[in-house]
């Protein structure tokens, strides 16, 4: 969990061109507002949500006669993108088009109070990664049937890519490969990679590797040793390890750290 928050934006107010490294979920209370995407513009207004995906080019601007207000969350993590996929929304579907907020305001404004109270930074943010939770299933639960894409038909796939997920957090730390993981699920590389993808938007390795780059930011925090954290996210190489970091962050493991002190 990174933040939480609700806004009003003047007529006309812009936020973009730009690239986020988290989640950020918006849903708008009322008001208008316009969201760019990729190669499409979308009309929004109240009881819509939009979701910015981490690494992704986005726009988005307040109507110029009944600007929008809109609550948000953000957040990142290994977790962001099935946890969303769970919630029918993936990079190439970023709206839902509301039928309403339902309980979604009161759920945005507990996991603000879950941030912002309690001695314990920890538990705070164990509390506030309840909240989202419920509230990606609130707002998944106010879709229509029909815009639901892990529904009915895909329930199968889902598991699959649920199966895939969860295999890949318990062995982050092995050495993987994508022949290895179907193997070991008993599906065939291509139809396992084409239904991660389509699920997450990220190929299994892709996943591997940004689970693998959160758990290093995580052990950078501790005492551990550059080689003991490489060794630890699964890489056998620390100077490897150590060239995905900055790919990844744009800075060495140890400039990571001491900007941590």
């Amino acid at each position: 969990m990174l933040f939480s928050g609700q806004g009003s934006p003047l007529p006309g107010h812009r936020n973009g061109p730009g690239i986020h490294d988290y989640a950020l979920v918006h849903t708008v209370a009322s008001g208008r507002g316009l969201f760019r995407w990729r190669d499409a513009e979308h009309r929004l207004e109240a009881g819509d949500t939009f979701v910015i995906f981490p690494g992704e080019l986005f726009f988005y601007e307040a109507d110029g006669q009944e600007p929008w207000t809109y609550e948000w969350v953000a957040f990142r993590g290994y977790a962001v993108l099935p946890m969303l996929a769970a919630a029918g929304l993936d990079p190439s579907s970023p709206v839902l088009a509301g039928r309403g907020c339902g309980d979604a305001s009161r759920l945005y404004g507990r996991l603000r109070e879950a941030l912002a109270g309690g001695s314990s930074a920890a538990l705070s943010d164990l509390e506030a990664g309840g909240w989202l939770r419920l509230l990606l299933c609130e707002l998944a639960r106010l879709q229509p049937e029909r815009a639901r894409p892990q529904a009915r038909s895909s329930d199968a796939a889902r598991r699959q890519v649920d199966q895939a997920v969860r295999w890949l957090q318990t062995h982050y730390a092995e050495p993987v490969s994508i022949q290895d993981l179907a193997r070991r699920l008993g599906y065939h590389r291509t139809h396992l990679s084409k239904l991660f993808r389509a699920f997450t938007g990220l190929s299994p390795m892709q996943y591997l590797g940004q689970l693998r780059m959160s758990r290093a930011k995580d052990l950078l925090a501790t005492d551990l040793s550059v080689e003991q954290i490489a060794s630890s996210c699964g890489y056998a190489d620390p100077l490897y390890f150590s060239r995905h970091f900055r790919r990844s962050f744009g800075l060495s493991p140890t400039a990571y750290r001491q900007g941590l002190e």
